[in-house]
């Protein structure tokens, strides 16, 4: 039962990461479309306001306003804005393909197009049968689409992998690409897999020859490659001076 609960999806990618996917549910969906749906009523009132005073020509030009809200509105924000419209980036969620990656002009014209067949017979009677009876809580326009809608993770809830250990120099004289690659296997390294970790650690722990545990010796590296440094206690303490690649 706790398993058929959980809106927690995980995703291994062909890189051996392994993302988890927070599906959101209808309620939420439901608040981020209000919030949208007051925001293009809002402009729309604005713009009509605007217009009034030209007559027939604005009115010709608020039906293309009016349209351009309704359609591209959703469209070109979740593009453009990493798979968010103003009410999904308030209520913390957002558009991905199903693989986790972002959305793209395709998937996000397929499912915006859709919404009016999930809006029927009315207030999106379809679409919220579509995401109870759906395994990942999609409606019409997702399935077709291949999309899901997510809870966005927070940047600050989780501390860099470097934050955890004690900085140590390489031990030997490394070029500017390879500590990029040290710099972006640390940035990556909560996305992997224990096991996708060590592997590319391996890949260079004969040549670094920093201890038993490849990971923790490249993110130790990695660390003083950041500009970290052992204080007197032997804690990490930053060195805003240190660049972040050295020549």
């Amino acid at each position: 039962m706790p398993a058929a609960l959980d809106t927690l999806r995980l995703v291994e990618t062909p890189e051996g990461c392994r993302l988890g996917l927070r599906l959101a549910g209808p309620l939420s969906r439901a608040r981020a479309w209000f919030v949208d749906m007051l925001l293009r009523l809002i402009i729309l009132l604005a713009v009509g306001q605007l217009l009034g005073y030209l007559g027939k020509f604005g009115a010709g030009i608020m039906t293309v306003v009016a349209f351009a809200l309704e359609w591209l509105y959703p469209v070109l924000f979740e593009v453009l804005w990493h798979g968010c419209t103003p009410g999904k980036r308030m209520v913390g969620l957002a558009v991905l393909h199903d693989d986790g990656t972002a959305v793209g002009w395709g998937a996000s014209f397929v499912r915006n197009t859709l919404r009016a067949v999930d809006f029927l017979p009315f207030l999106y009677g379809v679409g919220v049968a579509s995401t109870l009876l759906s395994r990942d809580g999609k409606r019409l326009g997702d399935l077709a689409a291949g999309t899901v809608v997510v809870w966005r993770p927070r940047e600050a809830a989780q501390a860099p992998a470097t934050s955890h250990v004690t900085p140590q120099p390489p031990p030997l004289r490394l070029t500017q690409d390879e500590q990029r690659v040290i710099l972006e296997f640390a940035a990556r390294a909560r996305t992997l897999t224990p096991e996708r970790a060590h592997e590319l650690a391996d890949l260079v722990q004969p040549l670094l020859k920093n201890g038993p545990d490849s990971v923790q010796s490249l993110l130790a590296i990695a660390a003083w490659l950041q500009g970290y440094r052992k204080d007197a206690e032997g804690e990490a303490e930053a060195a805003p001076s240190a660049p972040p690649v050295q020549t």
